[in-house]
């Protein structure tokens, strides 16, 4: 068995040598075995492609220098003990006859090789007839679909993105995505590596290393879809340049990042999912959120409405109990520490016993954050934080026109109407930089609790900047600042005024309306909000209750489901 990574790879040759050849698609749970052996920033693909050769104890693997990553690659294992046959094949930046004739040599080259490797003498006629049937025309489906562009998208990606899209086709358009060969007959005897050099070249969306990518597409490959889901891979900047074009073109997109491993999912469930909610919104739909009140065998007999939102996040894990008036009955805020199951039942519990209420009393309830599909709470559903934090916001404050919600893994910035419908929204989910996480960070640096940050923040004198928002960098600069004997105080208001600037460049993507309101635990920081007020130029309402406003609206939305308005 040989092993590729790159769609551009001759898998078909090896039939020449009745060998069958294998496409990669790493999904590794870590990268222990490959940062063993070459660098920690290396990209999350590459690094995936040796975790998993070497992992699967594969010897036999072709790759193609699609990238400098790969490369590296190449070097990597040409030097790791064990292996029996590796081979870099050199992609042309050209798809003209000159280059494909180079590709051609190259080609024949590689099955020379691999004939001296094995013994076996390379037929042509078989590998011709491989050729033959893997050879496919691009096709694409009927109506709308979700295109998913940019770089290597793995299976376990596209099955989380079908998912969410179920009821719309998706295609893969990356660089490891469908194959598209072109076949052609032969026009001359030995003309085999010639014609199978210019199919594999000039496949449908082309490889960014190509200069040819973004040409040669017919009119019905070039068919618009409904929206776009562009991927990118940690530690690769170079589909950048693809996504700056697209992302102008008009149609919903949305830019992803992954390692290639397994976490982040649910970071990544999130941003999918809204995603999926502002498509429906630019296309005039009501939101779909599938939610059914729960069927009660007793119902109460005074016939009053209860219902429950539940917002699980990294941080904290929130539930407000709600009546048939919107009134909120019960409260609960709970570390949601290591177990999102065990808390969310915990804080559903809390705060029914706060509303003198058992979970027979409720008609439905919300779930909500990164936790909601795995909180445990049979009853619930589910619906993302974008929706749940603007009901929630309209319903803190009425004329709430622009949510920023400051949580403790990731910022959101929501442009809301007068009914709390979103109208467009940002998300910062890269990194903890500008988030709860960071300012616990930077807290513990300084060896206070985040109570005793916000009220020493208050207390600055001297105007000082913290240049990095990266945690470990900031973190890096706050101890050096407490070397140099400069004021506990000063340093708060540097990292305040930080997370405000951060913010507010978020904000200003999103909406510059009037009517500003801070929601999340950061809420509770009265520096950072007056140096948000500061950079916004206009005042932000904070209500006492905005750590829950994500509970909140998820309660409303319950309500809603059971047929009541509050």
């Amino acid at each position: 068995m040989i092993y590729t990574a790159c769609r551009y790879a001759p898998s078909e040759l090896f039939a020449g040598f009745g060998e069958t050849a294998e496409r990669l698609d790493p999904t590794p749970s870590g990268f222990e075995c490959a940062e063993s052996c070459s660098h920690p920033n290396m990209c999350g693909f590459s690094k995936a492609v040796t975790e998993e050769i070497m992992t699967r104890g594969i010897t036999r693997v072709v790759l193609t220098d699609c990238c400098d990553a790969m490369r590296r690659t190449f070097d990597v294992l040409k030097a790791m003990d064990g292996m029996a046959f590796v081979w870099l094949l050199s992609l042309p930046h050209r798809t003209g006859e000159p280059e494909t004739a180079l590709f051609a040599s190259q080609l024949k080259a590689l099955a020379d090789a691999y004939s001296r490797f094995s013994g076996i003498p390379f037929d042509e006629a078989k590998a011709e007839e491989a050729f033959r049937k893997s050879a496919v025309s691009p096709s694409l489906p009927e109506g709308p679909f979700i295109a998913v562009d940019g770089a290597h998208a793995s299976g376990a990606l596209m099955k989380e993105i079908r998912s969410v899209f179920s009821d719309t086709p998706v295609v893969n358009r990356t660089c490891t995505g469908e194959r598209s060969l072109p076949y052609a007959e032969p026009s001359e005897p030995g003309d085999f590596f010639r014609r199978y050099a210019r199919a594999l070249l000039t496949q449908y969306r082309p490889c960014m290393r190509m200069l040819s990518a973004g040409t040669g597409r017919t009119p019905e490959e070039e068919a618009a879809p409904a929206g776009t889901i562009f991927h990118t891979i940690k530690f690769c900047d170079y589909y950048s340049f693809r996504y700056m074009n697209e992302k102008d073109s008009g149609q919903p997109i949305v830019k992803i990042e992954t390692d290639s491993s397994l976490q982040s999912g649910g970071q990544l469930l999130t941003r999918l999912e809204a995603f999926r909610e502002e498509m429906d919104m630019k296309e005039g739909k009501e939101v779909s959120m599938n939610i059914s009140p729960v069927k009660k065998s007793s119902p109460r007999p005074d016939g009053r409405i209860f219902t429950a939102g539940v917002d699980s996040g990294s941080t904290s894990t929130d539930a407000v109990i709600m009546d048939g008036h919107g009134n909120i009955l019960g409260r609960a805020i709970l570390p949601t520490g290591a177990g999102a199951v065990s808390t969310g039942a915990k804080a559903l519990e809390t705060a029914l016993a706060e509303a003198c209420l058992t979970r027979d009393d409720l008609a439905a309830i919300v779930s909500t954050g990164y936790g909601r599909t795995t909180i445990g709470i049979r009853e619930a559903s589910d619906v993302t934080e974008i929706t749940c934090h603007a009901r929630g916001a309209i319903w803190l404050d009425k004329d709430a026109r622009t949510v920023i919600d400051i949580g403790g893994q990731d910022s959101k910035v929501i442009s809301i109407d007068e009914k709390g419908k979103v109208l467009n929204f940002v998300m910062n989910d890269k990194c903890a930089a500008g988030t709860g996480r960071f300012l616990e960070q930077q807290a513990r640096a300084l060896g206070m609790s985040m109570p005793e940050m916000s009220r020493k923040g208050l207390e600055w004198k001297k105007d000082i900047s913290i240049s990095s928002m990266c945690t470990v960098f900031a973190e890096s600069e706050v101890v050096s600042l407490v070397a140099q004997n400069v004021d506990t105080a000063d340093i708060i208001h540097g990292l305040n005024k930080a997370i405000a600037a951060k913010t507010a460049g978020l904000a200003a993507r999103v909406s510059k309306k009037p009517g500003y309101i801070l929601t999340g635990g950061v809420a509770r920081n009265e520096g950072v909000v007056k140096c948000l007020e500061e950079k916004l130029g206009a005042p932000v309402f904070v209500s006492p209750d905005a750590q829950l406003c994500g509970a909140i609206g998820a309660a409303l939305i319950a309500l809603e489901s059971a047929g009541v308005h509050a």
